[in-house]
């Protein structure tokens, strides 16, 4: 294991100082599985435990792993996930854990792989209870129904299709969170009036039907994550983010630029998108 990623380094910093260091095939392939991971889910947050990289949403999704001979890709709770193209390899004898051993020259079923990554996010979000008297939450004004508020504040809501549970999510977001989420979906509708609407993985996602999605913002403790799935292809690119093509923006209490955002939209929406509408 290297040992160039310091202390004070950010999680994907240290997770690029591992990819630089182990180099060769190794390198290449934890690049790529990185890469799948953002992919199938764009609203994963990287991490670095146990001196390794490793993926989360709602919970651990997956470690990331550089051996001599293999890239060991860990789902911590593979033993619960189907997985019918049978590309887990090791690690198959426990009750929780399993694992994809990736050896030099071998190809990634990224097909397979993404669809179980979809998987370990939604397991990992149907985990996630209401503890008995939560001290976070938030009552939407229609049913005065509480919403669970997950880490950072992120409002937990099921996943679905429509404004519906759009409106819900950003009813429940805490504090100034709420008005930048209202802003948000105004700006989005304003300049794309046929947009379509879902909440997948507690995030709201915006697309055109037929084409895809070219938006999504999540809640995190001090901002609200704006992510652009093609953003890599917009003028001038926003800065956040390393991935392929997915780029985002932190928005804070007082900064949210509408006519930059306007811009972005505009051209995000007549883009391919990202998965299907």
């Amino acid at each position: 294991m290297n040992k160039s990623a310091t202390k004070g380094d950010t999680p994907a910093e240290k997770i690029d100082a591992r990819i630089k260091d182990v180099g060769g095939w190794r390198g290449a392939t934890l690049s790529r599985l990185r890469t799948l991971i953002k992919q199938a889910d764009p609203a994963v947050v990287e991490e670095w435990k146990w001196n390794i990289p490793v993926w989360s949403h709602d919970g651990i999704i997956c470690t990331g792993e550089t051996y001599k001979q293999v890239v060991k890709m860990t789902f911590a709770n593979g033993a619960a996930l189907k997985d019918p193209a049978r590309i887990f390899n090791s690690s198959l004898a426990g009750n929780t854990r399993r694992a994809i051993d990736v050896r030099e020259g071998e190809k990634i079923n990224e097909k397979a792989l993404q669809a179980l990554i979809r998987a370990a996010v939604a397991l990992n979000a149907s985990k996630v209870k209401p503890k008995p008297k939560p001290k976070t939450g938030s009552t939407t004004k229609k049913t005065g129904a509480k919403v669970l508020l997950l880490s950072g504040g992120n409002p937990q809501v099921a996943m679905a299709d429509g404004d519906g549970p759009v409106q819900k999510y950003i009813a429940a977001m805490p504090g100034w969170k709420r008005e930048v989420g209202r802003r948000l979906d105004a700006l989005i509708v304003r300049t794309v009036p046929n947009v379509t609407k879902a909440v997948k993985w507690n995030s709201p996602f915006y697309g055109i039907a037929g084409q895809g999605w070219f938006i999504s913002f999540h809640t995190f403790t001090n901002f609200v994550k704006v992510t652009f799935f093609k953003g890599t292809s917009l003028r001038p690119a926003p800065t956040g983010g390393k991935a392929r093509e997915a780029r985002w923006i932190d928005v804070h209490e007082d900064d949210l630029d509408e006519a930059q955002l306007a811009k972005w939209i505009k051209q995000a929406a007549a883009l391919p998108g990202w998965g299907q509408s």
